[in-house]
């Protein structure tokens, strides 16, 4: 074997040495150590799909349906969906040979003559991936188009998730209207009631004065309430798409979530989630990016081929008497270009290790969200049973009290005292029924689905 032979393949050694060095994902970094049930859990769980059947609303049902056709922030979305398929084609068309037709006709006019001269070539170009550069290059857009629909289907599902959200605000809204212009009444017949009193000596003007005060209160909460039920309307007609006129009928109740939640770590939290799959594709991406980089310090190998003829016209070209072939390949690698493909390939590593942190911190924030999820239903399910006796309460109280006033046997404060407190107690259950909801939605989403077990309702209390 001569030096030349020895040398060729020496430096094929050397190259294919470090076609083998660039880095990659260990595979213990795409285990994470998990619990095997939840903090406050007992028993396994599975999801599924249907949890917004539970509210048994069709036309919720029919507005989620309108949203996901209409609304603008969805379709952005599925628009960049289709331009990351376009971006694997584009990628995937480097693997191929490009083919170009060239034609072109000219006329020179010198001093004593006019001559036409005609000419087309047709031009082959092939880059063979003998590194796998070009090969990486496609599989990045290939991860990156799979992690945009995956962020499609979470922003479908967070869509759903705020329609719903949305839906029971209103109505939370309305009850909180109803029950404040409730209070409006209530406060209009302590002021008859009181001024009446205070007309035949029965009354202080102390109490006439604080009954005209607690009207104007009341009237001002409920101003203040109905430009938030209109605002909570507007709200939900921008997630159908709809210009934010504040006209949406909605008329139900807001239920009441029965059944507990079957705690338990769900088996396909992590394989199902859609932000999760998508962070994970997102990793690999970046996984493929580095190995482009990486390849990009190593020769490119190029073949050429061209078929060419001239004439004075287009008739005479292509001529298979005078046509010119001609076939080249060629070799070019970097060899100085001041650190630079070393310095995009350490961009690429540094932000590969970017994203397996980046994927562990979505991993335990879905994590952290279900947790706090549970906890939440459990605080909210005791307070509301605390506040549900409270109102109960408070109403007798609240009734016992004018019936004394109206003997002497109170002031007109412990009154106002004990109105306040039974129409605090019932702005609470309103309240409480509704972040009930929603916090079983956000379970919802951050499982990426419903549990197994059956769902029930029932009405207001």
């Amino acid at each position: 074997m001569n030096k030349k032979n020895i040398l060729s393949l020496l430096c094929l050694s050397l190259l294919m040495s470090a076609c083998s060095s660039a880095y990659k994902i260990k595979p213990e970094q795409r285990q994470v150590s998990v619990p095997s049930n939840w903090r406050v859990a007992s028993q396994n769980i599975a999801v599924e799909d249907n949890w917004l059947l539970q509210f048994n609303d069709p036309y919720l049902l029919t507005l989620v349906e309108k949203a996901l056709g209409h609304n603008q922030s969805l379709l952005q979305q599925a628009y960049q969906v289709e331009i990351e398929e376009q971006r694997v084609k584009v990628s995937g068309a480097s693997l191929w040979p490009s083919l170009d037709l060239s034609v072109r006709n000219s006329r020179t006019k010198s001093s004593s003559s006019i001559s036409n001269t005609s000419s087309a070539s047709l031009n082959l170009s092939y880059e063979v991936d003998l590194w796998g550069k070009l090969s990486a290059a496609q599989r990045q857009a290939n991860l990156t188009y799979l992690a945009q629909k995956s962020n499609f289907a979470q922003a479908k599902q967070q869509l759903v998730a705020d329609v719903v959200v949305a839906w029971f605000n209103n109505l939370s809204a309305q009850q909180l209207s109803a029950l404040y212009q409730a209070r409006v009444h209530n406060a209009e017949q302590n002021v008859d009631i009181i001024e009446n009193g205070y007309q035949q000596g029965l009354n202080e003007a102390l109490d006439v004065y604080l009954a005209r005060n607690n009207l104007h209160s009341e009237r001002s909460r409920l101003v203040q309430q109905q430009n938030l039920t209109l605002n909570t309307v507007r709200e939900l007609e921008r997630l159908l798409g709809e210009y934010p006129k504040g006209q949406l009928a909605i008329n139900a109740e807001i239920p009441l979530l029965e059944n507990s939640i079957p705690k338990g770590l769900p088996s396909e939290l992590i394989s199902r989630k859609p932000e999760l799959i998508a962070s994970w594709y997102q990793l690999l991406a970046k996984d493929a990016a580095l190995a482009y980089a990486h390849k990009q310090r190593f020769p490119s190998l190029n073949l050429t081929a061209s078929l060419s003829d001239s004439g004075e016209t287009l008739s005479d070209v292509f001529s298979p008497s005078s046509l010119a072939w001609l076939l080249v390949g060629s070799v070019s690698a970097p060899l100085f270009n001041s650190g630079k493909l070393q310095a995009n390939e350490n961009i690429a590593l540094l932000s590969l290790k970017q994203g397996e942190q980046q994927y562990l911190d979505a991993l335990y924030s879905a994590f952290n969200t279900v947790e706090s999820a549970i906890s939440q239903e459990s605080s909210l399910t005791a307070r509301y049973q605390a506040t549900l006796a409270a109102r109960d309460n408070a109403v007798i109280a609240e009734q016992l009290a004018f019936e004394q006033y109206k003997t002497g046997l109170v002031t007109y404060t412990t009154v106002l005292d004990a109105q306040g407190r039974s129409y605090d107690a019932q702005s609470s259950l309103i309240e409480l029924k509704n972040q009930l909801i929603s916090n079983r939605v956000n379970l919802h989403v951050a499982l990426g689905g419903d549990f197994s077990a059956t769902n029930n309702i029932t009405s207001d209390q």
